[in-house]
């Protein structure tokens, strides 16, 4: 049995087990408002790094931090299981993009990038972070007026970006489990996901440096993987999808 049947089998149970970590971080009640917890300390170990940004709606609401920290908790458990990847298992780590320490990590996590926004230190780290070879998720928008400050905000660091849509030849998709189909619904709205991407010198034969989940929530499938009321196969495609976006960030 090859390494992805064998992933593909064990990834419903790997799901289940998520209940621990779970527990572990309190059930449902959501970090959102609470201070996040503690960055570890840079060991060499693949960690998690979720960007932390100032909304521009302001509030209680951080909108960085839906779905953390269990998403990643959660995550980095399957991540744990399926692959070679010897992940960090306590925690993720948080950073502004004006941060030095970020360039010790190579794929950071934009949730709720129609809410972004950049100051001019941070577009200057966030270019140069890509220039240094790293990896961008975005997760966890939808509708146009998301996608219209998604984007303004990236052509702030990258001006002659190409965002273009991919579909299920892209190589992203095949890194690690064999992704057949990108139909996917966002677990809320009720629209299909699309999947974008963006490429190093705008050539698509170059590597991928941005991953974009538009109309979808991939961060809250992970969230609520253990609770059941999310639908299990759109949590395990969910799961499939980060693991090969890790997976082929870490080895392009």
């Amino acid at each position: 049995m090859t390494v992805r049947r064998v992933a593909l089998a064990v990834l419903g149970l790997t799901i289940a087990a998520t209940v621990v970590v779970a527990q572990q971080f309190g059930g449902r009640n959501r970090n959102r408002g609470r201070d996040p917890l503690p960055n570890a300390s840079y060991d060499g170990r693949y960690t998690f790094f979720r960007v932390r940004f100032e909304p521009y709606t302001g509030g209680r609401d951080l909108k960085w931090d839906h779905d953390y920290p269990r998403a990643e908790s959660h995550f980095m458990k399957i991540l744990r299981e399926l692959t070679t990847i010897k992940p960090r298992f306590d925690g993720g780590n948080i950073y502004s993009f004006d941060e030095p320490e970020m360039y010790k990590y190579p794929i950071a996590y934009v949730s709720e990038p129609g809410f972004w926004t950049l100051s001019e230190a941070e577009i200057v780290g966030l270019r140069k972070y890509l220039l240094k070879g790293g990896f961008l998720i975005f997760d966890d928008f939808a509708d146009a007026y998301e996608w219209q400050n998604f984007e303004a905000r990236m052509r702030e660091v990258l001006p002659n970006a190409n965002i273009v849509q991919l579909d299920v030849t892209h190589p992203i998709f095949d890194s690690f489990f064999h992704i057949k189909s990108l139909e996917m619904q966002h677990p809320y709205r009720g629209v299909m996901a699309e999947f974008w991407g963006i490429f190093e010198d705008n050539d698509p034969s170059k590597r991928l440096i941005a991953i974009i989940n538009f109309n979808n929530d991939v961060g809250d499938y992970m969230e609520w993987s253990d609770e059941g009321f999310l639908p299990i196969d759109l949590s395990n495609e969910a799961y499939k999808l980060s693991v090969n976006y890790v997976v082929y960030a870490l080895t392009h």
